[in-house]
């Protein structure tokens, strides 16, 4: 085991008051921490000299890795504007490591980030959470996949709204969404429903994506500027959802969590 203790720290701890002490790390987890701790003989000791020690931050909503700092176009990777639902593409396939934002989020204090796709399409794709340090992106990778990304409102209007096909408004957006949840549980139907003996339904990675929300496996990650009042509907899907860019969530926050989304 390999082990460091960082004494002579004002220590943050996640749950309690800051206190005087040392932290004892053994193999990249926290082993001990407080006022009076062992440390072993063979472990290094840092001696933070009174600085502040506290836990790292976590960004949940970034685009790290995939919208490269100062790259342009060759570092832009958020959005595959190829068609409203991509649910199967991954951000985690075009992470660069070596994104300074990595660099610049680590320097801030910010050592965990959920990655996402953009928001150009009503379904964009996987998300990952990872580390904002170390070489290779399998080395940084905490959780994947971490969620699935939707978008609603002015941004796939925006992007699909001169190309004419739908959705090209909020409602579009809203069918097209609807239609995938649709299909991804026919999807799932399908291979419940499999007869013994003959082969099971061809995969459909975009399906299967969807379908994971759909059995509760990874949160919907929905991005979701304006609010709206829904009336009830005997047609549910159960989701774990995630609101992103909630600008007016303070407008319905005593309706929090909603019941379902409508199907």
């Amino acid at each position: 085991m390999t082990s460091l203790a960082i004494t002579g720290a004002r220590v943050v701890p996640i749950d309690g008051e800051p206190f005087d002490g040392t932290v004892l790390v053994t193999d990249g987890r926290i082993a001990g921490l407080g006022p009076t701790v062992t440390v072993p003989d063979d472990a290094p000791v840092l001696d933070a000299g009174g600085r502040w020690l506290r836990p790292g931050f976590i960004d949940a909503h970034t685009h790290l890795g995939v919208h490269e700092e100062g790259e342009g176009r060759a570092g832009s990777d958020t959005n595959e504007l190829t068609d409203p639902v991509t649910a199967s593409v991954r951000a985690l396939d075009a992470i660069n490591p070596a994104d300074i934002g990595f660099d610049d989020a680590l320097a801030g204090g910010i050592t965990t980030v959920n990655v996402n796709p953009g928001s150009g399409n009503a379904i964009g794709g996987l998300t990952v959470a990872v580390h904002t340090h170390d070489r290779t992106v399998d080395e940084m990778v905490l959780r994947s996949p971490s969620g699935l990304k939707s978008a609603l409102g002015e941004n796939p209007k925006r992007v699909y709204g001169d190309k004419k096909p739908t959705p090209s408004t909020r409602l579009g957006t809203a069918a097209v969404i609807r239609k995938a949840f649709v299909e991804a549980q026919n999807y799932l139907d399908r291979f419940a429903n499999a007869e013994p003996g003959k082969p099971p339904p061809s995969r459909d990675l975009t399906h299967e994506a969807i379908g994971w929300v759909l059995r509760g496996e990874i949160p919907w990650r929905q991005h979701s500027r304006r609010h709206r009042h829904r009336g009830e509907d005997r047609r549910r899907v159960r989701l774990r959802l995630v609101i992103d860019h909630g600008t007016e969530a303070h407008l319905v926050a005593d309706r929090w969590p909603p019941r379902a989304f409508r199907c």
